[in-house]
This record gives C-alpha cells, sequence and structure tokens, in this order.
C-alpha cells in the first residue's frame, strides 16, 4: 500500500509539472499575442507605477513594450514548452538529468531575474511572478526527490 502511494504521489506531482508548464507556455502565448490586453493590465499598472510613478505607461514605453512581450512571451512560452516535454518523458522515467536540468535552467533564470528586478526595484515581479513560477516548479521536485536519488538513470 506504501508503495502505491509513492507511485500515485509521483505521478500526481509529474502531472503536475506537465500541465502547470502547457498552462504557462499558453500564458507566455498570451502575452507575445495579446500584451496590452485587458489580461495584463495589472502587469502594465505594476510597471507603470514602480518605474515612472504613474498609473498608465509613458507613449514611447508603451510602444516599447508593445515589441517586447512578443519575443518575452515567445521566450515564455518555448521555455515551458520544453519543461513539458522533459516532464512527460524524462522526468517521468526518473532520470535525474531531467530534474537537475529543470533545477538549474529555472534557478539561473530567477536568479538573474530577480536581479534585475532589484536593481530597477520592481520588486512585485519578484515576489509574484517569480515566486509563484519557482514554487510551481519546486513542489515536484521536493516531492519526488527520493524517487530519483533511488531510481535515477542517468545522471548529469
Amino acid at each position: 500500500m506504501a508503495n502505491h502511494f509513492k507511485h500515485t504521489n509521483f505521478f500526481f506531482w509529474q502531472k503536475w509539472l506537465f500541465y502547470s508548464s502547457l498552462l504557462f507556455a499558453f500564458a507566455g502565448i498570451l502575452f507575445a499575442c495579446c500584451g496590452h490586453s485587458f489580461l495584463f493590465q495589472p502587469y502594465e499598472k505594476m510597471l507603470a507605477s514602480t518605474i515612472w510613478n504613474d498609473n498608465q505607461l509613458p507613449k514611447d514605453a508603451a510602444l516599447l513594450s508593445g515589441f517586447i512581450y512578443g519575443p518575452f512571451g515567445g521566450t515564455i512560452a518555448c521555455c515551458y514548452i520544453l519543461l513539458a516535454f522533459i516532464a512527460k518523458y524524462p522526468f517521468k522515467e526518473k532520470q535525474v538529468w531531467a530534474r537537475n536540468s529543470i533545477i538549474v535552467a529555472f534557478g539561473v533564470w530567477v536568479v538573474l531575474d530577480s536581479m534585475a528586478c532589484f536593481y530597477f526595484e520592481v520588486y512585485p515581479q519578484i515576489y509574484i511572478i517569480n515566486a509563484f513560477s519557482i514554487i510551481t516548479k519546486a513542489f515536484p521536485i521536493i516531492f519526488t526527490w527520493k524517487e530519483f536519488s533511488r531510481e535515477g538513470k542517468t545522471r548529469l
């Protein structure tokens, strides 16, 4: 019975990682295509308030953000599609390199992104977007860690 629970628990977290990655990829696509829509107004207001002390982006900044949202959203989508494939196959097979690649890749991202946010004093991005994203990935890593230690195949 305990072994069945461990097996079920692992696959719950593996599916969590897979489906949450698809959700984040979809959000990246939306951001690339609809960054200035009502869906992302709270984000734009947060940036305007934090950087320009205003409730909307200045005209030139709005023009630049309209461009930046495309590559930024595309990068988000790309990253999470890759994570979905890692979660779907090698992570599910408990390959240690899959778990480690998630830790390293998202660790590098959150450190660099958070450093830029600290520098420009865009703190809400750190404790809303970055923290939420890392927690979404941390739970599956934490709760499946022992499964990789026991059964991991290829190491990185």
